[in-house]
């Protein structure tokens, strides 16, 4: 592979590698097993919008491929590369270019840390609220590249929601500039929506442009338990649907809760619960009694919510570390998969009792956890980790979860992307037009097929 012409380019010595060591860093992400990884020939630490073009124009006249990686957080594949080629290392663009409190907006680099953001407009009472739940860990360009979302998002919506412009790179080297710094614009196609959730693979983002929220002045939250996550569902699903004004609204079952309190030490009884929070400006009391009166109607055996403090710090620690428990669990049980399908909020409560059902079919361990206001559940099909069988066995049961979700109105996947992992299930979800049309984009964007290659779409 021709990847010489990179030190003809201005990239300075240290910026690429071919060292093995590097290489095999960049081979895996958080979702994918070291032995199903596949090693990139060279590793690119590109600082500035002008060096990925360079590095993009370079590869495309000479048919390399390129894969896009920053923190490694994926749990599809999205960042692991399938044809060997450039492993496009984005961490070294990690500048916070500007703040604009007036605005409420914040000029970023793709490779900025989540928490960072936040950390940079809190003195100005502001926030980005979007994060997703990894928002510690991973960057702001992989939660572009995903349309990640988070814990908040019954409130605030999606990242695609606060991103007000983006610049990004051509697979050919071109840069673009999509959307505006005005609060909205109605001006020529919307292409950066576009690019927002395409997963590397149609531009490399180089700068985005976000919109922030102020900090609000008043902060409730706590748990309600349940008899069952079934029940639990059902009344999240009401609460939603009657308008509580809730931020937040996480669903754990007794499962995860066990899980999550074994692995941080912490002190929770094992049983289904609802972690709620409250953002108001005044009169927030209000809309924690409205939420109150609708609970009153399920079979639930403890409410406990009220000004924010360390407690609550404790339940969103537990929620934020759920996926590190879930690893930890059982040295002899491993995931098979991290689900997050979405369903609208009226079916969600079915979805769930369909995996209790199947749970107790097959005698499987199905932890579920999840952002419950907007009908994600986020589970865990748990295989012996050396039983062929019953591997065999959790894929078919995840797969008629997803199949499922999918016949619910739903979808495979509400946060995580397609990557490598749910490519099977895009035909399932649109007909074949509407994926064709998908890959007349991609060609159209990237006619030589060099820009993440081999995601998304499933094999011809």
């Amino acid at each position: 592979m021709d990847i010489d012409f990179l030190a003809d380019t201005p990239l300075d010595a240290e910026q690429f590698s071919t060292d093995p060591r590097r290489r095999e860093e960049h081979k895996t992400d958080w979702g994918t097993p070291d032995e199903e990884g596949t090693m990139p020939d060279v590793v690119v630490w590109p600082e500035t919008t002008a060096e990925v073009a360079t590095v993009l124009q370079g590869a495309n006249q000479r048919g390399i491929s390129v894969t896009p990686y920053a923190a490694g957080t994926s749990l599809e594949g999205h960042a692991v590369p399938v044809a060997g080629g450039i492993s496009l290392n984005m961490t070294k663009m990690d500048e916070i270019v500007d703040v604009r409190p007036d605005d409420f907006q914040i000029d970023v680099q793709p490779g900025v840390f989540g928490s960072a953001i936040n950390e940079a407009v809190e003195r100005d009472g502001l926030f980005f609220p979007p994060l997703p739940s990894s928002g510690k860990i991973s960057t702001i360009g992989g939660m572009i590249a995903n349309d990640a979302s988070g814990m908040q998002t019954v409130k605030y919506g999606e990242v695609h929601d606060w991103v007000l412009r983006l610049e990004a790179v051509r697979p050919d080297g071109t840069v673009i500039e999509t959307g505006s710094r005005a609060s909205k614009t109605s001006s020529g196609y919307n292409l950066m929506d576009l690019l927002v959730g395409s997963e590397g693979t149609l531009a490399v983002v180089t700068e985005a442009t976000l919109e922030l929220a102020g900090i609000p002045e008043q902060i409730w939250g706590g748990r309600v338990r349940f008899e069952n996550r079934t029940e639990a569902s059902a009344a999240i699903s009401d609460i939603v649907r009657s308008g509580v004004d809730v931020a937040k609204i996480e669903l754990i079952d007794e499962r995860s809760a066990g899980m999550a309190c074994r692995y941080l030490g912490a002190e929770f009884p094992p049983a289904p619960m609802a972690f709620v929070e409250f953002h108001a400006n005044h009169d927030i009391e209000a809309e924690v009694d409205f939420c109150r009166a609708i609970l009153e109607e399920y079979d639930i055996t403890d409410v406990d919510i009220g000004a924010s403090g360390p407690d609550m710090n404790e339940l969103w620690e537990i929620r934020e570390e759920m996926a590190s428990a879930l690893k930890e669990y059982d040295p002899e049980l491993e995931m098979l998969t991290s689900g997050d399908v979405t369903v609208p909020i009226s079916k969600y409560a079915d979805l769930m009792a369909y995996i209790s059902t199947i749970e107790t079919e097959h005698d499987l361990e199905i932890p579920c956890f999840g952002h419950a206001g907007d009908g994600n559940i986020h589970y865990t099909v748990m295989v012996r980790a050396e039983d062929e069988e019953h591997r065999a066995l959790g894929e078919r049961v995840d797969e008629r979860i997803v199949r499922h979700a999918i016949d619910l109105g739903g979808t495979a996947t509400g946060e995580h992307g397609v990557g490598l992992g749910k490519q099977r299930y895009l035909p399932v979800e649109y007909n074949d037009e509407t994926v064709d049309t998908m890959r007349q984009v991609k060609a159209a964007f990237d006619p030589n097929g060099i820009l993440n290659p081999g995601k998304i779409f499933p094999p011809k």
